[in-house]
């Protein structure tokens, strides 16, 4: 179960949204003692945290400073604040998103579902490598392996190879493949996903291994 850390001060939206988070399955931890936002975060450890800016004894800017100190969290800023300069303040803290009071709370869901998704489930397990067909996925250099030849995978196509490569038999769709190249600097379009998946296949056509990457139609990509 994911953990969420709620630092808001207004009891009402505070509880509103630990509610629904909960009916989720996330795991909330609520924030009210505001001068001691960093113990209760060491004490915690979640994955992701919503962080209002108004807040009382320091604001959210600077707990998001001082985060970023000590972690790499995924952080979501809450706000009732407006001006543009609040959000590019919000993102250049480390913020990694903001959503503006009042909003709905199926969009928070969702942006807080695909954070923890790129963050956790997309991430590169450098412990973890991948062999299938005699192909070889290595995790730490970004490289594959075939009979003794091998080549470097661009950080798109090693993305790409290793969601498929973790799930053998499966068709990824286009929307989760896309998902999952997604950052705060790029926002990846069907064109993009193409291209990135036919220069793959031809990297490893070249090293002798053809088919290994099998189209469904209107459907996604798998890897049987």
């Amino acid at each position: 179960m994911y953990r969420i850390m709620m630092i808001e001060d207004d009891e009402k939206i505070r509880q509103i949204v630990a509610d629904t988070l909960k009916k989720w399955q996330y795991d909330v931890v609520e924030v009210t003692q505001f001068d001691q936002v960093l113990t209760e975060f060491e004490q915690t450890n979640p994955h992701l945290v919503l962080l209002d800016i108004n807040l009382p004894v320091f604001d959210g800017y600077y707990w998001c400073q001082q985060l970023r100190l000590i972690s790499k969290v995924p952080i979501i800023f809450l706000s009732s604040r407006t001006q543009n300069m609040d959000i590019i303040m919000a993102i250049n803290m480390g913020g990694d998103d903001f959503i503006q009071k009042p909003f709905d709370l199926d969009i928070l869901v969702t942006k807080i579902s695909a954070l923890i998704r790129r963050k956790y489930t997309y991430q590169e397990d450098e412990n973890i490598s991948f062999i299938h067909q005699g192909l070889k996925l290595y995790v730490t250099n970004s490289t594959i392996e075939y009979k003794g030849q091998s080549t470097e995978l661009s950080r798109n196509e090693f993305i790409l190879l290793q969601l498929m490569m973790r799930n053998i038999g499966k068709i990824i769709s286009r929307e989760d493949l896309m998902q999952a190249l997604w950052n705060e600097e790029q926002f990846v379009d069907d064109n993009t996903l193409t291209v990135n998946v036919n220069r793959m296949r031809r990297k490893i056509a070249t090293l002798g291994l053809e088919e290994f990457i099998v189209t469904r139609k209107g459907m996604g990509y798998l890897i049987e």
